[in-house]
């Protein structure tokens, strides 16, 4: 298969990987067939775009698109759960996504308080800091637990609670949904208190979103 489109092969070729993955996961003898490249060319492409959340491996180990195209549909059909999370907890809440070295935000909705956490939609925050971050690093005792906690981790005076929601094989962090607010009201132990909460909306994000694909 010719994969030349604009003349700027490495760009030509990668685009042609995203575009057999799109129709169907494949594993790389799968890649290689479709698109008509070497293996070897096809497995250095494969795992550079893997590294950039282009692609991702499923539990059969195919090739599946990223968790970069998810961004904007996750955030759409996570909605309800999270203000439903919100109206449970009368506090904010966010969903993040990796990139890079950061967490972008994609979605957030503020709670009704006065006093109250404000991530704007498009914000990167560190992924080393808060208990979205926790999730998305997937730190072995966070992923075990099912939820992280911080206290002033990020931004003094601020407390979350964060839960991964994992995509279709049931490993792969996908997104991290969380809770967050001042110190004052979630207390310095805010886990306990809200963590079945924000699972609850993790899961109910995972069904919209295996209900939506």
């Amino acid at each position: 298969m010719d994969t030349s489109v604009t003349g700027v092969g490495v760009l030509d070729k990668a685009v042609a990987l995203l575009d057999a993955v799109e129709r169907e996961p494949r594993n790389l003898a799968g890649l290689a067939a479709a698109t008509g490249l070497h293996r070897a060319t096809a497995h250095r492409l494969a795992v550079a775009l893997e590294t950039h959340g282009l692609l991702r491996r499923d539990a059969a180990g195919r090739f599946a698109l990223g968790p970069r195209f998810a961004g904007p549909r996750l955030a759409a059909v996570a909605r309800p759960a999270m203000a439903a999370l919100r109206a449970a907890t009368g506090e904010s809440a966010q969903l993040y996504v990796r990139r890079g070295g950061g967490r972008l935000c994609v979605a957030a909705l503020e709670s009704p308080h006065e006093l109250r956490t404000i991530v704007p939609v498009g914000a990167v925050l560190p992924l080393d800091q808060g208990s979205g971050g926790a999730v998305l690093r997937g730190v072995p005792e966070v992923l075990r637990r099912g939820w992280a906690a911080s206290v002033a981790e990020r931004a003094p005076g601020v407390a979350s609670v964060s839960a991964p929601v994992f995509d279709d094989d049931g490993r792969s962090v996908l997104a991290a949904v969380s809770v967050s607010g001042p110190v004052e009201r979630l207390s310095t132990a805010p886990g306990p208190r809200l963590a079945a909460a924000v699972v609850a909306a993790a899961r109910a994000i995972e069904r919209a979103w295996r209900a939506a694909r």
